[in-house]
């Protein structure tokens, strides 16, 4: 079995479970009281992550799917599911919208 994947920008798409997703290689990052400083080398605008932001950016510095980030939150976070499943599609379309991250979709070859 092949794998392809091929990049989307994430605000356009609905995420799925086995969506892959990743950071850019266009940000640099620092951590700023609880959480993190992006900023974009492309556009040289700074960003803020909270706590929750950061363990999610730590994450998708390799490719990681919907389902594991999900599980991640929730096993270190007390969350609802629901309410974590929407605060990580905003946060990774939030990213995506500002160059930060990108979808992999996985396609069968």
């Amino acid at each position: 079995m092949n794998w392809k994947l091929s990049n989307h920008d994430l605000a356009d798409h609905d995420l799925a479970d086995n969506d892959l997703v990743s950071a850019t290689k266009d940000a640099v990052a620092c951590e700023f009281g609880n959480g993190l400083a992006l900023l974009n080398l492309k556009s040289n605008i700074y960003y803020s992550l909270n706590g929750v932001g950061a363990f999610i950016w730590e994450l998708i510095q390799e490719p990681r799917s919907i389902a594991d980030i999900r599980g991640a939150v929730l096993a270190r976070y007390n969350v609802d599911p629901e309410r974590c499943q929407a605060d990580i599609d905003a946060l990774l379309k939030g990213l995506a919208d500002n160059g930060l991250a990108r979808l992999h979709h996985e396609a069968l070859v």
